[in-house]
Parts: structure tokens; sequence; C-alpha cells
């Protein structure tokens, strides 16, 4: 297994501990106190003068269901936030992206939630857009497909948590098929352009067989995309019924089995791994993006819509405008405190400066296109590559010599036999930057 992540003095960074956390798009350890609701109006303010296009995203609380309480009052809050930032932006500037994630509302709520969102927002009809709903696999049937779709969805990602049981190491733990083949029927015949499944592996009572069955099971139900992620780092909708119940995860071993019998049995199926834990189909959007060069990083993930603001509204969400990230509150009666105070929930931020500017753009366009132009990136930021990141080159030339990459004076390219290992490979430049210029 791959060690070449390992320094002096620092513990070794293993690929075997999983597909890296999907939430890591951006790292919100970078983010302080000192960024604040005036940061984010400022970054409006710019969005509206240069009319760019909008990427929204919603969150929603993950207890958000008809029997919770507070919804009502929660919906009010998130209404007037979106009055509050809407009033912000140009009516001009459209919604290209839209993803609503979190909590499953009922068909009542959502239809006033998204009714509200169109009356501050103007959204691409007739499937312009992309826009994509978390839906949870309990909580979602036929009927409420079809009235997801009436709303303009057109993705939809599949929320399968595994359920511990009594039966220990048994591989009969593995989720029944038939609810997750229901809603995928039920996506393709309302017309959704892609559907995910969610993937999770490396609980304590899961063993690389019953994962090789689950994972087979999936795969003959063939949709669009598959989420893999870790136990021990889940998505942010898994983390509190996770996280809550303390289960044991695996042995280190038998995770690194169960993430190499995901690579293998995926591939095999004809799957393309991006990056981040995402599985695609060849003639999936972001795979043909991706081919295209037009696959951008942000901090929703992968997308086709890189050059749109991106505005983050509910509980907990993240916003990114140009260099500029921003959070809002991710307690919930903080949220609230501070929009019943008639002020933005930003609670907390984070700015690019110029390091970090350079390390998120060659890590960006190597993880997006699977190769770097390290004489684009001399020319843009005025410096020498090599030089710059003087402590990384011998571990790419490493990488050369085991057949990983492709290294040259000009080019970074990831090989085949590399691309398991693209997230490993991109973290390399994280930290290490130099000073060497022209």
């Amino acid at each position: 297994m791959l060690n070449f992540f390992h320094s002096p003095g620092e513990p070794i960074a293993r690929c075997d501990q999983g597909i890296l956390d999907p939430n890591c798009h951006v790292d919100t350890r970078k983010f302080h106190a000192g960024i604040g609701s005036l940061d984010l109006l400022r970054g409006l303010r710019v969005s509206r003068q240069k009319r760019r296009p909008l990427s929204l995203s919603v969150r929603l609380p993950s207890n958000l269901t008809p029997a919770f309480c507070n919804v009502e009052h929660y919906l009010q809050r998130l209404e007037h936030e979106i009055d509050l930032v809407g009033c912000h932006l140009h009516p001009e500037q459209r919604v290209e992206q839209f993803q609503l994630g979190g909590g499953t509302p009922s068909i009542g709520h959502l239809q006033r939630l998204m009714g509200h969102l169109r009356s501050r927002f103007r959204f691409l009809e007739h499937d312009g857009g992309d826009f994509g709903i978390e839906v949870d696999l309990h909580h979602t049937d036929w009927s409420t497909m079809g009235a997801l779709r009436e709303q303009g969805f057109n993705h939809v990602s599949i929320g399968v948590p595994d359920i511990d049981s009594d039966c220990g190491m048994s591989v009969a733990c593995y989720q029944n098929p038939a609810p997750i083949n229901s809603l995928i029927d039920a996506a393709r015949t309302f017309g959704y352009r892609s559907v995910n499944v969610d993937l999770g592996f490396g609980h304590g009572w899961q063993t690389p067989e019953s994962f090789a069955l689950k994972l087979q099971t999936i795969i003959e139900l063939e949709p669009d995309r598959l989420t893999v992620f870790d136990y021990a780092r889940p998505p942010r909708r898994y983390r509190s019924m996770i996280g809550d119940t303390g289960r044991a995860l695996c042995s280190q071993d038998d995770k690194a089995a169960m993430r190499r019998i995901c690579f293998e049995d995926l591939n095999a199926a004809g799957y393309h791994y991006i990056g981040l834990g995402q599985f695609v189909r060849p003639d999936d959007d972001l795979a043909i993006a991706q081919e295209r060069g037009r696959l951008r990083r942000t901090c929703e993930g992968f997308t086709r819509h890189g050059y749109c603001d991106h505005i983050g509204l509910g509980v907990g969400a993240i916003s990114q405008i140009d260099d500029l990230y921003t959070q809002n509150a991710e307690v919930i009666e903080h949220y609230q405190q501070q929009l019943d105070c008639d002020q933005l929930p930003t609670c907390r931020g984070w700015r690019f400066e110029e390091g970090e500017q350079i390390r998120h753009m060659v890590m960006e366009r190597l993880a997006c296109d699977q190769e770097l132009d390290i004489r684009a990136i001399e020319r843009r930021y005025g410096l020498m590559f090599h030089r710059y990141f003087s402590s990384v080159w011998p571990v790419l030339e490493q990488l050369n010599r085991d057949g990983l990459i492709e290294l040259s004076e000009r080019f970074i390219s990831i090989l085949p036999a590399g691309r398991q290992e693209v997230d490993a490979i991109c973290s390399l430049f994280e930290k290490e930057s130099g000073s060497a210029r022209h």
C-alpha cells in the first residue's frame, strides 16, 4: 500500500483509510469568526454588479420531517434569509444549479419553499439547469418522486445508510434492494437526468464479503452515480444518525479490502472514478464535463457550473464567491436568533491568500482534469513550479517511477494505475509551497 505521504516527524497517511471525506470540498478547519455577514454582503454586491450566474444550495436540518414540531418556525426563518440574500442580488442573475439537502420535507412544505425561492430568484426553466435533491429511502415513494419532478428537480441522490443489527458479521445484513430499485424505476419513469446512490463501508459488523454482496446488488440496479463514503467520516446528512450511536468500525485491513473491492467492481461495471468518493457512468454529465475540461470543484463538490457564484441557505450552509467562503451558524437556535434580529446568520468564514490560491488551483485542475498544465500555472502566478513545490517534486518523481503518474517539465498526468489514488495525489499540494518566482 502506498505510503508516499510520509515525511520525517509526521505520521504516515495511508490510502487504505478510505476514500476522502465527501465533505472536504473546502477545509472548514480554516474557517474563523473574523469573517462575518458584512463580508458576505460585500460578496453579494460584487456578484450583483457582475451579474454572474448563481448556484444555490439549501440545507435543511436532518430531523426536518413531518413529525418535526418546529418545521414551521424553521421555514419561516429560512424564507427570511432568502429575502435578505435575494434583495442584494440582481433579478437577472439566473440560477443554473440548485441543491436541496438534509432532511426530507413534506410535499406541502417543499412546494412552499420552492415557491418562495422562485419569487426571489430566476431559475432556468425547461430542465435548463441542474437541480438536485437528497431523499431518504424510508420517506420517499413513487408519488413523492413525481411531485419532486414537478418542482423541477432532475437529479436525485438516494440515501441508503446501513442499519446495524444483531447479526454480527453475517452477510445477510445488507439492505434489501427492492425499495432502492423502486425509487430508481420511478426516477427513470419521471425523466430524472441522473440517479445517485450512497454507499457506506467500514462498520464494525461489515466484512469484505458482505460489502461485496451489497455492492453487486447496487451495481445491478444501474444507478448513474455512486457516492462511496467511509463511515469514519460520513457525509453531513448521516452524521447525526451515525455519530450518536457509537458504532464500532471495522479493522483497517477489512476497510482496505472493501475499498479495493469498490474500485475493482465499479471499474469492471464501467464506472469512472472522478474523485472524493464519486463514481459515474461514462455518459454522465460529470464524466462528459471532465472529458471536455469543464469540470470544476466547489464547496458543493464536482460540478459543471464552477463559474457560478455559490450561495448557501439554511443552517450550516456554505457560500463561495470568488476567494471568499462563509458559513451559516450550525446550531439551529443560533441560526434562528440571528434572523430574528434581521441579520444574516453568517458565523464564520475564510478568504484565500495568494499561496492558498495557487495550491487550490493546482489541486482542482489535477483532480478535475486528471492532469495539470505546469506551464499554465507558472504563467498565471509567475513562479517556477518545481521550485515552488520543491518538497513535493521528489515525491512526484517517485510516483512517476511507480507508474502512477506521468511527470515532465510541462505536465503532470495521472495514469490509469493512479486513478484510485487521485485524492491522495492532489492532497500532496495542500500544505506544501515555496516562494520561488521568475
